[in-house]
């Protein structure tokens, strides 16, 4: 496919990545239509590797050289300068690289669940960046699948995209409803549901049964409000990571990266 110069920002065929720091327009254009947007070129590449197609490349015209294997002959690569990408995209493409890849359905919860020892269960987390975080957590530390509340961000937002660094591809995620009380499903699945709070009369992590860190699925909820007490009433034990020097609570991407090394630190046993 040959590069086709794009000059002015206006252009239809670039519609695809307007206004890429606007969340809200992003949210109703991205899933509706069946894509989503990776930015740099490792992450392109791990979304190429994972398995999506490409429906378009749009890059500084100097940097065409760095993915021309990647070129299909269906997805047409839009170059620019950065004065043009900038009025498009709405910021500096400084990785100088975006692609637009289609959606594929997501497993069922079933399908998750089916092949893993242990989860990630999120309640309302909305910000892409804890969110990304977490899913790269969840690909290094040892956890399997994440589910998700239908009050959750999209995991392929392009920050979450980013700040995962391309991880959220690798991971089954799936929607979990209806919310809390399919919290049944995972728990009949053989999963203890455990629910992560910095309330100190919970269960430090480290004093788990061997039966319950047998199969947890970990319960977070957003930053600041944490998890609602309808969550809490739907899990099986509270837990907490013990803190120090009077701190009350870590980041919850930090908590989670934290819960998820101790509930995996036997497999380097």
């Amino acid at each position: 496919m040959p590069v086709v110069p794009i000059t002015d920002p206006s252009d239809e065929r670039i519609a695809d990545y307007r206004a890429l720091t606007d969340v809200e327009l992003r949210t109703r254009w991205e899933p509706p239509n069946g894509l989503f947007i990776a930015e740099g070129e490792l992450v392109v590449r791990r979304a190429v590797r994972a398995g999506y197609r490409l429906r378009s490349l749009l890059m500084d015209e100097k940097r065409i050289g760095q993915v021309a294997d990647l070129l299909a002959a269906d997805a047409p690569l839009y170059a620019g300068d950065q004065a043009v990408l900038e009025a498009i995209t709405g910021f500096h493409v400084h990785r100088g690289v975006l692609a637009s890849f289609h959606r594929r359905p997501l497993p069922t919860v079933a399908e998750v669940m089916s092949n893993a020892r242990r989860l990630a269960v999120l309640e309302g987390m909305n910000s892409h960046t804890n969110l990304g975080a977490v899913f790269r957590s969840v690909a290094a530390l040892g956890v399997d699948g994440v589910l998700l509340s239908p009050t959750c961000a999209d995991p392929l937002y392009r920050r979450s995209v980013r700040v995962s660094m391309g991880e959220v591809f690798a991971i089954p995620y799936a929607r979990l409803e209806p919310w809390p009380s399919a919290l049944d499903t995972v728990r009949d699945a053989g999963f203890t549901v455990l629910a992560m709070t910095p309330a100190p009369d919970a269960v430090p992590l480290q004093g788990l049964t061997p039966e319950q860190r047998r199969r947890p699925a970990l319960l977070l909820g957003a930053e600041g409000p944490g998890l609602t007490r309808e969550a809490f009433a739907a899990s099986d034990l509270r837990v907490v990571i013990p803190m120090r020097r009077g701190v009350d609570s870590l980041n919850v991407a930090t908590a989670a990266a934290v819960a998820f090394w101790e509930l995996s630190r036997e497999d380097s046993h």
